[in-house]
C-alpha cells in the first residue's frame, strides 16, 4: 500500500518529530535484540542530522612531518657565505635551545685564518655576549694562542659545535649535536682553514666520532679533509691545572704544523 502523504506534509511531520527532540531513527519493523545471536549483525541506529546546526568543518590535514637534521642540511647547503650561514642559524627553529639561549653563538676571531679552533658549546658569558670563548676559559684560550704567536683577531678563527647554550650548561645532546652538525661542517667549508683544533670531548665526538681527549690530544689525525689536533678544553685546564704541561705540548705540535706549511 502505498502512502499517502505527499512530500510537503511528510516533510512537515519530520520537522515536526525533530523539535519534538527525536535524534535517531529506527527500522520499519521491531528487532528483538535480545533474540540476536552473537553471529548475527546487530543494526547500529542512525543518527538523524539535526538541521538546525550547521555542519562539522573537516579536519585540517596534517602537515608531513619534518626531519629536523634533513632541513639542517638543507639549510647550511644553501648557505654561500659566512653571513649566510649566520642567517640560516639564525632562523632554524628546530633546535630547542635555541628557545632557553639568550643569543646565538656564531663565532669570533679572523674568518679566513689558518686556524679555526671547534669548542663545545657557548657557558653562561658566551650566552651573554653572543661570542664563544669569552669567559675566563676565553682568556686562558688568549694566553695560550699569545704564547705561540697566535690571536683571535688576527690568526684564529673560533666557532663551537652547538651555536646555543645547553640548560644549566649540560653537556649536548646526541640529538642536538646530530642536527647541527651540517651547520658546523658547512662553517669549515666556509672558512676554509688549513688546521683545525678540536677543544674538549664534544669537538672531538661530534668531528671525529671518537672520546677520550686524554687518548685523543696531542694526535694528529684527518677529518672534513684537514688536518686535526685535538686539545684539553681550557675549561678544562682551569679545573685541572696540572695538565697545563700536556696543552703546552700540544701547543708546540701546532706551532711546528703551521711553521711547515
Amino acid at each position: 500500500m502505498e502512502s499517502a502523504l505527499d512530500p510537503h506534509t511528510a516533510l512537515a511531520l519530520l520537522q515536526w518529530q525533530v523539535e519534538l527532540g527525536v535524534s535517531e531513527t529506527i527500522m520499519d519493523a521491531p528487532l528483538d535484540r535480545y533474540a540476536l545471536t552473537d553471529t548475527e549483525p546487530r543494526q547500529p541506529a542512525q543518527s538523524m542530522p539535526d538541521p538546525r546546526r550547521p555542519a562539522m568543518p573537516a579536519p585540517p590535514p596534517k602537515a608531513p612531518e619534518v626531519d629536523p637534521a634533513q632541513e639542517a642540511a638543507r639549510a647550511a647547503r644553501a648557505a654561500a657565505s659566512l653571513d649566510a650561514l649566520r642567517a640560516a642559524l639564525a632562523a632554524f627553529e628546530y633546535c630547542e635551545l635555541k628557545r632557553g639561549a639568550r643569543n646565538l653563538v656564531f663565532a669570533d676571531g679572523a674568518p679566513g685564518a689558518r686556524v679555526m679552533i671547534i669548542g663545545e658549546a657557548p657557558g653562561r658569558d658566551e650566552d651573554r655576549e653572543g661570542r664563544p670563548f669569552v669567559g675566563r676559559a676565553g682568556q686562558l684560550l688568549d694566553r695560550m694562542l699569545a704564547a705561540i704567536g697566535l690571536s683571535r683577531s688576527e690568526s684564529v678563527y673560533i666557532t663551537n659545535v652547538l651555536p646555543w647554550r645547553p640548560p644549566q650548561n649540560r653537556d649536548p645532546l646526541p640529538v642536538e649535536i646530530g642536527m647541527m652538525k651540517p651547520f658546523l661542517e658547512r662553517h669549515v667549508a666556509l672558512a676554509k682553514p688549513e688546521v683545525l683544533v678540536l677543544m674538549g670531548n664534544i669537538s672531538c665526538e661530534t668531528v671525529l666520532g671518537r672520546r677520550g681527549i686524554t687518548r685523543l690530544r696531542g694526535q694528529w689525525t684527518q677529518a672534513m679533509g684537514l688536518p686535526v689536533l685535538p686539545m684539553f678544553h681550557p675549561a678544562y685546564l682551569l679545573r685541572q691545572p696540572q695538565m697545563k704541561r700536556q696543552a703546552w705540548v700540544d701547543l708546540l705540535e701546532l706551532q711546528a704544523k703551521l711553521r711547515e706549511a
